[in-house]
């Protein structure tokens, strides 16, 4: 009984898995850099020319990172509602263009204040609503305060992911790392640890199938490509790639043996959205088209299943509670 006691007790201490080392430094670290980076290059561009068209290829640059980072919705994303501010979005009713209209309808002077606006909805700041004034034509980012507000956006984007970075790099990453040890309450085992990246994995690839893909598609009689997202900055597509992309590093680097399955999984699903030439999944409107979105739909869902079966069972995981669970 003691010696059995004992090898209980060591189960607790082990130290990370190869797997979440490599998540840790190969794969989180550099992407919230890499966002942070993006996100005070579009601050500073804002700051020196607001105008819509100026501003675009900075924002892009941004929102292609968030989607290489924001799969990791736990630890400083999760905290103080950060994704969901950063990317509010699914947004089914309609907040985002109703708190941008108010802003600019108001002239609200949050946005001279940094402080204050960080205090603002957040359905009027992060991407969305940047999205909304440079990409929607009747806002051609030229007005004052429009100005004035797309700076206001940037900048506060910038404090956020300079916020989500530093707490990668002072705190989260050791917690990780050092599951089970003394004082470490958020992982009590380095199992916990590796079921919380494996959550984020499995839900990544759901959130891309059901919310990326399914929102849009809707019922076969109501469509809804309307709603697909970033559609007005022509990202739909592009988001799902970059995110099936994302997703197949984390899960490279979580697994500590070879996964076949899942690498031809994801391979596979990154083929059928390449080909799809469909950039805003305007095709989901028409039958033929639909059915092409359908068929990626299912590969991603697919590749969620390959995951569980190589990498869940080889990490002795399951899918543990996420930020994004209820939907």
């Amino acid at each position: 009984m003691r010696h059995l006691l004992t090898a209980a007790l060591c189960l607790l201490t082990l130290p990370a898995t190869a797997g979440t080392r490599a998540v840790v430094q190969d794969h989180a670290l550099p992407r919230v850099a890499g966002f942070a980076q993006a996100a005070q290059a579009l601050d500073a561009a804002a700051a020196q020319d607001c105008r819509a068209d100026t501003l675009r290829p900075a924002y892009q640059a941004t929102f292609d990172a968030w989607m290489g980072l924001s799969h990791l919705g736990l630890g400083p994303l999760e905290e103080d509602g950060r994704a969901l501010t950063i990317a509010f979005w699914p947004d089914s009713r309609g907040l985002v263009g109703r708190t941008v209209q108010r802003l600019r309808a108001e002239e609200d002077a949050a946005v001279d204040r940094p402080e204050r606006f960080a205090e603002v909805s957040i359905a009027g700041r992060g991407l969305f609503a940047l999205e909304r004034l440079l990409y929607e034509p009747d806002n051609d980012g030229n007005g004052e305060y429009t100005c004035r507000l797309a700076q206001a956006i940037a900048g506060d984007l910038s404090r956020l992911a300079q916020e989500i970075e530093t707490a990668w790099r002072t705190d989260f990453a050791d917690q990780l790392l050092n599951a089970g040890a003394e004082g470490n309450s958020r992982f009590l085992t380095a199992r916990e640890a590796s079921q919380a990246l494996y959550t984020a994995l499995v839900t990544g690839l759901e959130f891309t199938a059901d919310q990326r893909l399914g929102r849009p598609m809707g019922r076969f009689d109501a469509p809804r490509p309307q709603v697909a997202e970033a559609r007005r900055s022509g990202r739909p597509l592009r988001n799902v790639i970059l995110s099936l992309e994302a997703l197949r590093d984390l899960a490279l680097a979580l697994a500590d043996q070879p996964i076949p399955e899942t690498e031809a999984a994801f391979a596979t699903a990154l083929q059928t959205a390449r080909a799809l030439d469909d950039p805003l999944l305007a095709g989901v409107a028409d039958p033929s088209g639909r059915l092409r979105v359908e068929v990626l739909k299912n590969r991603i869902e697919e590749t969620r299943a390959a995951a569980a079966r190589e990498i869940g069972t080889a990490l002795g995981v399951s899918v543990g509670f996420n930020a994004t669970d209820g939907d």
